[in-house]
């Protein structure tokens, strides 16, 4: 992590890692990162051994114990919206984490469930300051140009094929190149509605370079 950056973690409803994959993600960070849970996200994060900082949404999503749940947190730290509002948990919680003075921020969960919830957090990535990280069935990263993604396998783990997806994002225009895919990105022509799905990484092994545009990485996860 950069000096002078925070990192952010918001926790929301859906398919995510397991309890021990969560709290590892969180717990391998160099410094302790800003959680909030939205809405039933809470239940990932209390699974995890984790502690959000708050927990914000309509609360409909917790169950029929969901207000004995959140009497165990201060009020201060539970910020309740009604149902129909002009934001979702999940913009909510990335709201809180801004204000938190977050530079960095990933989600955790959302995966499964209502398609138009999925298309809404996929959209979130279309954003001026859009999220870093989705860990959910996938490990979906957003890669902005100029910049690049290292995957690297320790040298004592097994060779394993991984698959690689590439979507460009934003508004263009996009170059990128790679190395260690058996398809390589580089001198592809991006445009809105194109895409690179299910390349490989035959050794386990890639990088991934944005030299112009924004992009959506998906990996298997863990």
């Amino acid at each position: 992590m950069i000096k002078g950056e925070r990192l952010g973690i918001a926790f929301i409803g859906g398919e995510g890692p397991g309890p021990e994959q969560s709290r590892t993600l969180v717990t391998e960070q160099k410094e302790e990162p800003l959680i909030v849970a939205a809405d039933s996200g809470l239940l990932a994060a209390e699974a995890a051994g984790l502690n959000p900082r708050w927990i914000v949404g309509d609360m409909d999503s917790l169950g029929p114990a969901g207000e004995r749940r959140l009497a165990l947190y201060g009020a201060e730290r539970i910020l309740r919206y009604p149902p129909d509002k002009d934001y979702t948990d999940t913009e909510l919680a990335l709201s809180m984490l801004v204000e938190g003075g977050c530079t960095r921020i990933w989600l955790i969960g959302g995966g499964g469930g209502r398609i138009d919830h999925l298309f809404a957090i996929r959209a979130l990535f279309e954003r001026e300051k859009p999220p870093e990280r989705w860990i959910s069935r996938e490990d979906i990263r957003c890669l902005e140009g100029p910049g690049e993604l290292i995957r690297a396998v320790p040298p004592a783990a097994p060779v394993k094929d991984c698959t690689v997806s590439v979507f460009p994002l934003g508004t263009g225009p996009w170059r990128a190149d790679s190395s260690g895919l058996t398809w390589p990105l580089g001198g592809l022509a991006w445009d809105r509605g194109r895409f690179g799905i299910s390349n490989r990484a035959p050794q386990g092994t890639f990088t991934i370079r944005a030299l112009q545009g924004r992009f959506m990485v998906i990996l298997p996860f863990p």
